[in-house]
């Protein structure tokens, strides 16, 4: 139990800059304003220092990338680091098809060079952020849900990326006694989400007249969670959850593209004439599902923002942050119509 047993806790916080590592420094310094939070991240295209502009005066900001050892290493050292929480990954699965071999450099070796400073500091606590994607493809039809015991079998570079990473934390915990816990997130969205994801793509599309790009297969359908939610899961097992598990945050609400376009047009009067369709891209998973019982049970985690409500209030925090996401949309890496043959 963390929190009862360190008075002041003091986080490195890796891909602090992207959607959901700012998103959970926010919200632990407003929580735990006694603590200190040492924001890492490299800046990659997705990482955007404005994330943490309201904030900036609460926290340590360093300019790092995970894979540098002995660099995270002497961060950790000079800031008196007890605890990691580690959300730095390259995650965007499109991109993941077109250059394969960040991802694994990123997720895989970024993870392990991590995972080796903070053995080497003796740290009391490694949190990693995994994904419900590890696990690979359900069938739409399925009645059953992912459980944190079921078999990896990841379909997607991307996916392969984070089961790999898994392993390594897994692996340092059972080799070197390193205090891991894991969790496996559902699809999350809110603000301050890179525009290339489909929640603000279709948003900031709509927006502006611009056509929201549909995969083929429209009714392939995720697990939707509001980002503040995941935040107070980790925050749950960084101070009951039992180090060396694994727990399933989820909502057990799914959503295919068609329902999320709809709603996003709804949400801003657009028409539905905007809907495009495109090619799937390659081992384009149907369906995950996360089977969030032991957070529920063990920690007495639930999701407290409603699908309807949390997306809506999303979509309007795009509408309302058009100078955030605008400059941001130039740096898009992939199209997601590179599927289309001759592209």
């Amino acid at each position: 139990m963390l929190a009862s047993t360190i008075l002041r806790v003091r986080l490195l916080v890796t891909g602090a800059a992207g959607f959901i590592g700012s998103n959970f420094v926010r919200y632990w310094v407003e929580g735990h304003p006694e603590d200190h939070v040492v924001a890492y991240d490299a800046l990659t295209y997705a990482g955007n220092l404005p994330n943490l502009e309201d904030v900036e005066d609460d926290i340590s900001f360093v300019q790092g990338d995970v894979r540098d050892t002995s660099g995270v290493q002497a961060v950790m050292q000079q800031h008196h680091v007890d605890t990691v929480v580690h959300f730095a990954a390259e995650s965007h699965n499109s991109l993941a098809i077109i250059d394969p071999g960040r991802f694994f450099a990123t997720n895989v070796i970024g993870t392990q060079s991590l995972l080796e400073a903070a053995r080497q500091v003796g740290v009391a606590r490694f949190h990693h952020i995994s994904t419900c994607e590890v696990y690979g493809d359900m069938s739409l039809d399925s009645t059953r849900a992912f459980a944190e015991d079921d078999p990896y079998r990841p379909r997607t570079p991307y996916n392969a990326s984070k089961a790999g990473a898994d392993h390594a934390v897994r692996a340092y915990g059972m080799t070197y006694g390193l205090p891991i816990t894991i969790t496996n997130c559902a699809n999350n969205y809110g603000p301050y989400q890179f525009p290339e994801k489909v929640v603000p793509l279709f948003a900031t599309n709509a927006l502006d007249d611009r056509p929201l790009p549909l995969y083929a297969s429209t009714q392939n359908r995720r697990e939707w969670l509001h980002v503040v939610d995941h935040c107070r899961a980790i925050e749950a097992v960084l101070e009951r959850g039992r180090v060396g598990e694994t727990y399933h945050v989820g909502s057990g609400v799914e959503a295919n593209i068609e329902q999320i376009a709809d709603a996003v047009l709804r949400a801003l009067g657009k028409p539905q004439s905007l809907k495009t369709i495109v090619p799937d891209r390659p081992s384009h998973d149907r369906r995950y599902l996360l089977d969030w019982t032991k957070i529920r049970d063990e920690l007495g985690w639930m999701p407290s923002i409603g699908f309807e409500e949390g997306l809506a209030a999303t979509v309007v925090w795009y509408a309302e942050h058009r100078e955030w996401w605008e400059p941001l949309r130039d740096r898009i890496p992939v199209s997601e119509t590179a599927w289309e043959p001759g592209a």
